[in-house]
């Protein structure tokens, strides 16, 4: 259709077995909702999830940043690193050394004396670079190599702005061809960006040229993983999506971040790091072999032969057989939904959709900005780096668990509010606390949380759309909320000015975002829909719905 009908509660509604969102779900009720194709599928997720982890998180590792650095004077090289520093650099406290300043010395002098000059000496910005400390951050990184310390550290925060920048453009970009092309050929693109990106940056000599690579890596991320997320979960029956949605993500992206550090460590070398990060991407070659293309999206585009060509795969693999009838009302109901390609403009088309979507929006970016800050102040936490990420990534597991139990129990609006609004005040908790076992207690027991309410947003994101604006509609919410995380580098950045500010900044962002959340409709239980008229219909149980009758004291679902 090439206009979105509007509809009131219960009218103009079709019978449901003709509807192809009931056609299909009765056809993979009889093929099996979890069989062995879709098991496989599960497996299939692996190298992508692993692609989204490092995507993510893999340019912190590249651009971490050695806590003691201090300026180099060549005349001391014959020294102690400890000495040279201790003659050298003005102290800023009893246990801390200026990073960017240095006495104006007559170095001869100091080398005869072996005394460091009065702290009354004039200073100097470095002049001969760097010497670094290499106890907290054990390999080289692009920061030491490049200097990007003092004047130049900016460059840090910006190169990775300048990443999630890439997602807001790749998500646009993927999202769009993703509903005309397909989403197997834009896996596939996706995942061929990663791998390009993360390979040239070896090569990269400059700020720009790392900049523009890193852009590229962005692109990817998190295309890289949403199509085949979307994909498999539209193959799997309803009572089993909450298990292998979150499952996928607690297993693939979660094992990821655990392995990252690690490899970060067992590497030590920033450029042979980028380029192990490509390698999952390899795997990207073997999709159009085993990964079957979207059979709703391939009925939106009228090609309902090609629909049944995959159907009939899993019926083959799953040892399973699609009674003749069933398969004959879902030829007859296919024909019948062929659809215009919808622009993603359409998700804003009426009030209640407007409402609903701006919220959702909301909530993402809340979600986002509290994940992604929370695993980036593992730097600034006062204990090990690369042992404060493991512990903040492995709360993925335990948390994505409890998603599985309880998450069709319970719903899925629950799990993003009240998870978010606890990690909210655990954040601000942690601002006014010392940094060490405390902080990183306090923002350990964050991330557990936040994990629920990201686990369950990605999810409910693509239950909310309908097929013919799914794919781009949930890009363009996942892009919203990468808009938001482009200012991430800048929050922690901000603890420059006063140590505990950037987790006030995170805690406030999230308990209103947490709010804002429970003004999303509900999605347990339903089928995801179909056409724009099914989601009319789902937007207009909201509270942003103007049918709603103004006598209705229901509270909005």
């Amino acid at each position: 259709m090439g206009y979105l009908m509007e509809r009131e509660i219960g009218q103009g509604t079709e019978d449901a077995e003709d509807d192809i969102g009931s056609a299909l779900e009765t056809v993979i009720k009889h093929v099996g909702e979890i069989g062995l194709y879709q098991r496989l599928l599960f497996v299939i997720m692996m190298p992508f999830g692993l692609v989204w982890s490092f995507s993510y998180f893999g340019q912190m590792f590249i651009t971490a940043t050695p806590q003691e650095h201090w300026c180099r004077v060549p005349e001391l090289d014959g020294l102690s690193v400890y000495l040279r520093r201790s003659l050298s650099i003005p102290k800023l406290s009893d246990t801390e050394y200026d990073h960017c300043f240095m006495f104006d010395a007559n170095w001869t002098q100091v080398l005869e004396t072996m005394l460091a000059p009065d702290a009354e000496t004039p200073t100097i910005p470095c002049t001969n670079g760097w010497e670094f400390l290499f106890d907290d951050i054990p390999y080289s990184t692009i920061v030491n190599e490049r200097e990007w310390v003092c004047d130049k550290s900016s460059l840090v925060p910006w190169s990775q702005t300048i990443s999630f920048f890439g997602s807001v453009v790749g998500g646009i970009l993927c999202g769009t061809l993703a509903d005309k092309y397909g989403r197997l050929p834009v896996l596939i693109l996706a995942n061929f960006l990663a791998f390009t990106g993360n390979v040239a940056t070896v090569f990269t000599h400059d700020f720009w040229d790392f900049a523009i690579c890193r852009f590229i890596v962005g692109m990817s991320c998190d295309s890289c993983f949403l199509m085949i997320y979307i994909l498999v979960l539209e193959y799997v029956g309803t009572k089993y999506r909450s298990i292998v949605a979150n499952a996928s993500i607690a297993m693939y992206f979660g094992g990821g971040c655990l392995l990252l550090p690690w490899l970060s460590l067992w590497i030590s070398d920033w450029k042979f790091l980028s380029v192990a990060m490509s390698v999952p991407s390899v795997f990207v070659l073997a999709t159009p072999f085993v990964v079957p293309e979207s059979t709703r999206w391939l009925i939106s585009k009228g090609k309902t032969d090609e629909a049944v060509k995959v159907l009939r795969k899993f019926e083959r693999i799953n040892k399973s057989k699609i009674p003749d009838d069933v398969l004959e009302n879902f030829n007859m109901v296919a024909n019948k939904t062929k659809e215009k390609s919808q622009s993603v403009l359409m998700i804003f088309k009426t009030p209640s959709l407007r409402g609903m979507v701006v919220a959702l929006i909301v909530a993402f970016m809340g979600v986002a900005l509290m994940f992604d800050n929370v695993i980036r102040l593992s730097e600034n936490l006062g204990l090990d780096f690369f042992l404060t990420f493991t512990v903040t990534s492995a709360t993925e597991i335990p948390s994505i668990i409890i998603l599985v139990l309880l998450l069709d129990r319970i719903g899925r609006r629950f799990f993003v509010t009240a998870p978010m609004m606890i990690g909210g005040v655990l954040c601000l908790a942690a601002a006014f606390v010392p940094r060490g076992a405390a902080s990183v207690a306090l923002a350990v027991s964050a991330r557990f949380f936040n994990n629920m309410s990201y686990g369950t947003v990605i999810q409910w994101t693509p239950e909310l759309l309908p097929t013919p604006v799914r794919a781009s509609g949930a890009s363009f919410v996942h892009i919203s909320a990468f808009a938001a995380v482009m200012i991430s580098p800048f929050i922690i950045y901000s603890d420059r000015v006063w140590e505990g500010l950037s987790l006030i900044i995170v805690g406030v962002i999230g308990i209103v975002a947490s709010c804002v959340a429970l003004l999303v409709p509900e999605t347990k239980g339903r089928r995801m829909p179909q056409t724009l008229d099914d989601w009319e219909t789902l937007a207009s149980n909201t509270c942003f719905s103007k049918k709603r009758d103004a006598g209705d004291k229901t509270r909005c679902r």
